[in-house]
């Protein structure tokens, strides 16, 4: 079953961040727009290189009236870890559980790893983009990046 694809409403979740703080996407769709990035594993070759992107253009979404999360199964100390290595200062949320990348329907890379699928959300919780490319996490920036000037 392919991924959620603009036009679509976004899924509803509260998952937690890696402050330990529930974080709920109809909550912020209240304030801003969201890329939603799900990537395989923190600290992994490809995703800290996606991560680090994300970061380095971080004012340029929350210019384009954005607001930027992780998600990964990975528990919360791990990114809290994650975050602080490499200086991410959006929020990653812990899908430890698979339900919500489930409820995205995020395809799996080579059948069996987590995938890697980025969505732009607008304020109304309808999907702009659903981008998935598994080796080329920079390639999700621009994307997403390139939806909000848009203007998703």
């Amino acid at each position: 079953m392919a991924s959620i694809q603009p036009g679509d409403r976004a899924p509803d979740f509260t998952l937690t961040d890696q402050h330990g703080q529930p974080v709920t996407l109809s909550a912020v769709l209240e304030k801003s727009a969201v890329v939603l990035f799900f990537y395989p594993k923190d600290d992994t070759p490809v995703c800290t290189r996606e991560a680090c992107a994300f970061r380095d253009a971080y004012d340029d979404f929350v210019e384009a009236g954005a607001t930027v999360i992780g998600i990964s199964s990975d528990k919360t100390a791990s990114h809290r870890r994650f975050a602080d290595k490499h200086g991410l200062q959006f929020t990653l949320v812990s899908d430890t559980t698979g339900s919500v990348r489930a409820a995205y329907r995020v395809p799996k890379t080579l059948f069996v790893l987590p995938g890697r699928t980025t969505f732009v959300i607008n304020r109304s919780g309808i999907v702009q983009l659903a981008f998935t490319n598994a080796r080329n996490g920079e390639q999700h920036v621009k994307e997403a990046l390139a939806t909000l000037q848009r203007g998703a």
